[in-house]
């Protein structure tokens, strides 16, 4: 039994291989990045603004992966909300990023670069909701 789970880790079966897109990875990064105390959001592109304007949620918004057989590297572009310390949220975005993949996916993360986009003030979020509710 531990010989078949170290195989599917590898993504190597008697049965065939097993590949994981980078979609999945992104999506399981942006997950785990909204789960962080300190997270505004993530900072995309037109893209990802088109994709929640139509009411589709995109949460590899923010999120760039390299994945190889056996490794996967993230890029992460997030904004933080005012008052929060920084490295502390960064640091937790990267834990619960790299346990999230290597949990579901077998890959080894080696790497998780957090890029910091903006900062979201509290008159931010007031506005932002205001503009929904209309």
């Amino acid at each position: 039994m531990a010989d078949l789970e170290k195989e599917l880790a590898h993504g190597d079966s008697t049965l065939g291989t097993i590949k994981i897109a980078d979609e999945v990875v992104s999506i399981i990064a942006g997950l785990a990045a909204t789960e962080i105390e300190g997270i505004a959001g993530m900072s995309g592109g037109l893209v990802g603004g088109i994709a929640e304007m139509l009411g589709r949620k995109n949460f590899s918004k923010g999120v760039k992966v390299e994945v190889g057989e056996r490794e996967a590297a993230i890029d992460l572009y997030i904004i933080v909300k005012y008052g929060v310390r920084i490295p502390d949220v960064a640091l937790a975005a990267q834990e619960n990023i790299k346990q999230a993949i290597e949990t579901m996916t077998g890959l080894s993360v080696v790497e998780v670069n957090v890029h910091v986009q903006g900062v979201n003030f509290p008159e931010d979020e007031e506005k932002a909701e205001e503009s929904r509710v209309r």
